[in-house]
C-alpha cells in the first residue's frame, strides 16, 4: 500500500504565491460579484419606482424587455468570464502543488 506524502497546509498558505492566487481570484471575483448583483437587481427596483423602462424601444418591446434580455446575455458572458479565468487559476494551483512537492488530485 503507497502512502500519500504528507503536505504542510500551513506552509502552503504562508507561501507568497499562494496569497498571489487568492489576490488574484479576489481581484476578479468581487467586481464580478459586485457588477451580477447591481445588474441583477436594478431591473425590479427601476421598474418598481421609476417609468422611463416603460417606454417602447423597438415597436412594441419596452426597454424593461431589453433590459431583461440583457440579464440573460450578461448572465453567459459572466459565466465564460469566469471559466477561462478558473483555467488561469487552476494553472497558478498546479505550480503551487509542484512547489509544495504533492500532486494536485481532482476528485
Amino acid at each position: 500500500m503507497k502512502e500519500k506524502p504528507t503536505v504542510d497546509y500551513s506552509a502552503i498558505a504562508q507561501s507568497q504565491s499562494f496569497k498571489t492566487l487568492l489576490s488574484k481570484k479576489r481581484r476578479f471575483i468581487l467586481p464580478a460579484s459586485l457588477f451580477f448583483l447591481i445588474f441583477y437587481f436594478a431591473l425590479p427596483v427601476m421598474t418598481s419606482y421609476f417609468t422611463f423602462l416603460n417606454h417602447p424601444a423597438i415597436g412594441p418591446v419596452s426597454w424593461a424587455w431589453i433590459f431583461a434580455f440583457a440579464q440573460f446575455i450578461m448572465t453567459w458572458v459572466l459565466c465564460t468570464l469566469y471559466s477561462k479565468k478558473a483555467a488561469e487559476f487552476d494553472k497558478i494551483v498546479e505550480g503551487i502543488a509542484a512547489e509544495a512537492g504533492g500532486s494536485r488530485e481532482v476528485s
